[in-house]
């Protein structure tokens, strides 16, 4: 059969283009390969075939390698094992998950509440799901440990339905759908949220495109901490349930390769290919399930087709020229679609029609039966094939590709409906022809009585049906989804880790990047506690000087290292090892997010605690990845996130693209994430302890909840003394964000100058100026949070708000400044609204300086200069305040700035040009 125009990019493609010089020899090869399926079947064919492609190659033949294949099931109907189950009674229960899972969220939509929810995404995969918790979903009591099932957003209802058959939910919880606050105790989150529903789900997944990443890089987890000796994760499978639309997510495809490369048989996706974005068709013109075929099988994956259910085995067993096959392959998914929105008799005359040959097929069966021929993803036989297939395959990720009808079941306003994603409510017809099709024992006067009030069905615990439903979860570990929290303990550094930081660096300038990677490698060498660390590293270690950790720590590789290191010879060569600790994820910081969450998580997942300890360009974590930090906050993820050469002016020579200026105001947006910018190590030591006792040590009478936060600190490239713990240090206002590091040693005019990260160092510059210069007092504040600062501030307002009357509480910065005098200048290599972010607490005049606008290429010593938050800039903003008060000379602030020549970039002196910049 020709190729139509428009359709050639959806075949395999291989005859497309080349002449048959010889049809009759063509015919007879075809005609010898149908007798052998004849006669010994498909699987004898399939090692033919392999056999002659493999001698091909040898010869030179120049065969091109098959990415797609012809639009009928992988598994032949020869092939398929048996079904384990009673198919019966799982068909029966799974109408009741269909019908109640719809209910739920029509019940959801009645006016007075209006809520929403999805009804068409599960009504289409419940089989999908279904095969999975009857026969392959392990849960946490089984011996492998158990399984990570990623559920696919949208389809939380049908779990909801089935947890409420199992008991584990009530009628009143069901009501509760979408409705946190006002149905508290007894509420259910609109997706899948740990952080909301924290004992039921384990994994965030609406968020399209993280999902998948994430289930990438949970199995890598697994295999992770497997070779690593710290716990058998063997029998695990990680099951990520993904949308066909949900696929043009670049992250969705953009991480396959690591599956293949480290062999991840251990990761299944199940493509739930029901044609239908939220707005239409996935590819109305093209075909899905063949463009995802040949992505997944060029990336290495093992690819597992489901198209057909078994209605139509009997019709391509008589396809003997192929015209069926033909016809398959040419129609668009468009046409798929509106096949299912049309009848039978539609489907007869459009698809059977294109050929006599195959209307010839169907002019036995009535158009009932037509319509009756289902979707592969409908049928539990071929969906059980193909997961038995799927886990049972070695070397390889595997992806199912499941054709389904998005809205399957729901009635002739629903499915494939291009509107069906957004419809939320069925009308009084719609309920009761769905009822009709699930056989539901509910009644026409229980829906006519109150439409947004049609029950819900369950038959009692001692239903056989029930019990059945209990017995194959019981056989499987236990009820899925589930979290647990319950891990192995966890045995902190002691003193001795934070030794090296307390002393400082003596007369040596270091980085505050270098002081934390001490601060790390002296964790790694605890004998209790380092093994749990799990460094993460984009293709950037050696700027952060962890290159230091390549012969000792290694980088993990599931495949060792084969080959011989160039730089083998040297004392930091790049070593890999299987039993490697060091995540190095290449250029890939969407990577090392997901590998980050699935280590600061693994407490929860497999109750081996992790300490992910990610180390990036700042500019490319929250700016760049910060959706998927908001995903590890959803699943609760803890660890630190370590944002490197961060500041605007301080990795100048890189220029715009690296130049940070704005992290810590895009961090305070997640209320999960701890921020500091510490200014010396000894500063960062303190954090560092606090944040691991906070997430694994003791914490009083504070709810466990409070223990899943993640640590953002910024640490820089420019090196400096760093100066050695003062005896006096005040460790309660370093960790809760401001501290008085230098008091001023002058009497005269008062200011205060508070700094934070790397401009430190300039407000101690800026003190001295002003006392040698202008006889300005000026004391010294280390600013190490100024985003917890407000958060507490905006605490005490809450309260105060909250409780009339009675005494308001200060808030924290509040009481460390009440009594010092003068105005405030504050300042930090981040934009104004950081230091800001503290004003509204402080009654003293404020200012603040900071880098607001693009960065650029130049000098450190320029770029302060120019963003006016250099020691002089300082000097001149605290006299201008100062002036005005009547302080001092009120020609001093135009004297300074000619002084100081501040206007001229090139006069700028604040800073050094060390490091790398």
């Amino acid at each position: 059969m020709a190729v139509e125009q428009g359709t050639a990019d959806i075949l395999s493609g291989l005859t497309v283009g080349k002449a048959d010089g010889d049809p009759e020899e063509t015919a007879e090869w075809i005609e010898s390969l149908d007798q052998l399926i004849r006669t010994q079947g498909t699987e004898r064919a399939q090692y033919i075939m392999r056999s002659l492609l493999q001698r091909a190659g040898a010869q030179s033949v120049g065969v091109p390698m098959v990415t797609t294949t012809d639009y009928v099931n992988t598994i032949p109907a020869d092939q398929e094992p048996e079904f384990p189950g009673d198919e019966e009674i799982e068909r029966k229960y799974r109408a009741w998950l269909r019908w109640n899972a719809a209910v739920m969220v029509h019940r959801a939509q009645r006016p007075e509440i209006g809520v929403g929810g999805h009804i068409s995404t599960y009504a289409g995969a419940a089989t999908l799901y279904e095969v999975g918790f009857n026969h392959f979903f392990k849960g946490k009591d089984h011996p492998s440990g158990g399984d990570q099932i990623f559920f696919q957003g949208h389809a939380s209802p049908g779990m909801y339905a089935r947890a409420y058959l199992e008991g584990r939910l009530t009628e009143e919880d069901l009501d509760g759908f979408r409705q946190e606050k006002s149905k508290e105790g007894h509420a259910l989150s609109s997706y899948p949220h740990p952080r909301l529903m924290p004992e039921f789900w384990e994994f965030p997944t609406v968020s399209m495109g993280i999902g998948p990443m994430n289930a990438i890089y949970q199995a890598q987890s697994n295999r992770y901490l497997h070779n690593r000796g710290m716990k058998d994760t063997s029998e695990q499978q990680v099951w990520a349930f993904l949308g066909d639309g949900e696929m043009d997510e670049p992250e969705s495809r953009g991480l396959l390769q690591l599956a293949a490369n480290e062999n991840l048989d251990n990761l299944n996706f199940v493509i739930n290919c029901n044609l239908q974005r939220l707005d239409g068709p996935v590819r109305g013109n093209g075909k899905i399930m063949q463009e995802l075929e040949a992505f997944f099988r060029g990336a290495g994956w093992n690819v597992i087709k489901v198209v057909w259910g078994r209605e139509w085995d009997s019709l391509l067993s008589k396809d003997k020229d192929g015209a069926l096959v033909d016809i398959m392959n040419q129609t668009p998914d468009g046409d798929y679609q509106t096949y299912k929105a049309e009848s039978g008799g539609f489907v007869r005359d459009h698809f059977f029609g294109k050929s006599p040959e195959t209307k010839a097929m169907v002019e036995d069966l009535s158009d009932a039966e037509i319509w009756n021929l289902k979707r592969g993803g409908h049928d539990y036989r071929k969906v059980f094939a193909a997961y038995k297939a799927a886990t049972e395959f070695k070397g390889k990720p595997t992806v199912i590709l499941a054709k389904t009808v998005k809205g399957y079941g729901l009635g002739s306003h629903f499915e494939g409906r291009n509107a069906t994603h957004q419809m939320k409510k069925l009308t009084n017809a719609d309920l009761k022809a769905f009822r009709d099709h699930l056989r539901i024992p509910v009644t026409d006067e229980q829906i006519d009585d109150d439409l947004y009030n049609a029950p819900y069905y369950h038959p009692g615990a001692d239903s056989p049906e029930i019990k059945y439903m209990l017995e194959r979860r019981r056989d499987l570990g236990g009820f899925v989804p589930e979290r647990r929290t319950k891990h192995a303990d966890v045995v902190l550094p002691g003193d001795k880790a934070y030794e090296m930081a307390k002393r400082g660096s003596g007369k040596q300038m270091a980085a505050t990047t270098m002081a934390f990677v001490r601060i790390l490698k002296d964790l790694m060498r605890d004998k209790e506690f380092g093994k749990r660390i799990a460094p993460i590293i984009p293709d950037e270690a050696r700027t952060f000087g962890m290159d230091s950790f390549f012969p000792t720590a290694k980088i993990y590789n599931p495949k060792g290292q084969n080959y011989l290191s160039v730089d083998r010879d040297l004392v930091l060569a790049y070593k890999e090892s299987i039993e490697g600790q060091i995540l190095h994820a290449g250029i890939n910081e969407a990577g090392s997010m997901a590998a980050f969450t699935a280590a600061g998580t693994a407490y929860a997942t497999q109750g081996q605690p992790l300490i992910p300890i990610y180390v990036f360009y700042s500019m490319f974590g929250f700016q760049r990845t910060g959706d998927s930090i908001w995903a590890a906050a959803d699943q609760m993820a803890r660890g630190f996130i370590i944002g490197a050469t961060a500041g605007r002016t301080t990795l100048t020579g890189e220029g715009l693209q690296h130049a940070d200026g704005h992290s810590p105001i895009l961090a305070s947006t997640n209320p999960a994430v701890i921020t500091y910018d510490p200014a010396f190590g000894y500063e960062i030591g303190h954090i560092v302890r606090d944040g691991l006792n906070r997430m694994y040590g003791d914490i009083g009478d504070k709810p466990e909840s409070f223990r899943n936060v993640m640590y953002y600190i910024t640490v820089y490239n420019e090196p400096f003394v760093q100066p050695a713990e003062p005896e006096d240090l005040d460790v309660e206002g370093l960790l809760k964000g401001i501290y008085l590091l230098k008091p001023a040693k002058k009497d005269g005019p008062r200011t205060q100058l508070l700094a934070s990260g790397v401009a430190v160092p300039w407000a101690l510059e800026a003190q001295k100026i002003l006392a040698k210069d202008w006889g300005v007092s000026a004391d010294v504040w280390s600013v190490t949070s100024w985003n917890e600062l407000r958060r507490d501030g905006l605490d005490a307002e809450e309260e105060a708000f909250l409780n009339p009357g009675a005494e308001a509480r200060k808030p924290f910065v509040t009481q460390q400044l009440e009594g010092a005098t003068g105005p405030i200048v504050a300042v930090s290599d981040f934009m104004k609204a950081v230091p800001d972010q503290i004003r509204q607490f402080l009654p003293n005049e404020f200012a603040t300086l900071g880098a607001d606008g693009f960065g650029f290429s130049d000098t450190r010593a320029a770029a302060r200069r120019f963003f006016k938050i250099d020691s002089h800039s300082m000097v001149v903003r605290a006299l201008e305040m100062l002036a005005r008060r009547g302080e001092v000379d009120a020609n001093a602030p135009k004297e300074a700035i000619e002084k100081y020549r501040l206007l001229d970039v090139n006069a700028g002196t604040t800073g050094n040009a060390g490091g790398d910049a």
